[in-house]
């Protein structure tokens, strides 16, 4: 019927008077507590590399950041006294996030032994960087989460550059925290973005109800 209208061939598409179905939003992907701590094992802290991937990931699962604020996450927007990260979101807007304590303390480590030995004698205003001193781009680390995916033994293709920050909301609802702190925590403007992680979890209730109850 487009194609009709377009070439005139008729005035009026029967069609403009169906409503078209909704389609729902498609869950994301998250980790099992085990692959995830399979994860943030992988790298080898021993080198400068492996304690900045370390501490990366660590953050990232502690604070459910995006990548693209990840990676621009700068050092006056990381407080070390009072354990909390100001990040910028979308929409140039900035919020507070705690981090817990194995995370910060993985952060502590690299910025003060790791950091000063890859920047040496520059500069540069960003907490994490690149054997350059630059900023880390998104991909590079996209590049890094694929790479000890694979290390870990986990499969690569559910893991996802936001995989750590939909694990981090999936982990906290399932422990019962607050919606409107996890809200506030991810930087959504509008709850219902946060509340398909209430769906991913109603679901994995389902399956246990599903798997363990006799009338199942």
């Amino acid at each position: 019927y487009g194609f009709l209208l377009k070439h005139k061939l008729i005035n009026e598409s029967p069609c403009d008077r169906v409503l078209m179905p909704k389609y729902g939003s498609k869950l994301p992907e998250w980790l099992s507590l085990e692959d995830v701590e399979a994860l943030l094992m992988a790298p080898d802290e021993q080198g400068n590399r492996g304690l900045r991937d370390r501490a990366m990931l660590e953050l990232m699962y502690a604070t459910g950041l995006r990548v693209s604020e990840l990676v621009k996450l700068r050092v006056i927007d990381f407080d070390a006294h009072n354990a909390y990260i100001t990040p910028i979101g979308k929409g140039q807007k900035q919020r507070l996030v705690p981090i817990g304590e194995i995370a910060m303390n993985w952060v502590n480590k690299y910025f003060n032994g790791a950091r000063t030995a890859m920047l040496g004698a520059r500069t540069s205003e960003y907490l994490f960087i690149t054997r350059r001193g630059s900023a880390m781009s998104r991909q590079n680390f996209w590049n890094i989460i694929k790479g000890y995916a694979l290390t870990a033994g986990i499969d690569v293709a559910k893991v996802k550059p936001h995989i750590l920050r939909h694990s981090f909301a999936t982990h906290l609802l399932e422990r019962g925290a607050d919606i409107r702190s996890v809200q506030e925590m991810l930087g959504h403007s509008d709850i219902s973005t946060t509340q398909i992680y209430t769906h991913i979890h109603s679901e994995r209730l389902k399956k246990l109800h599903l798997k363990h109850h006799p009338r199942g």
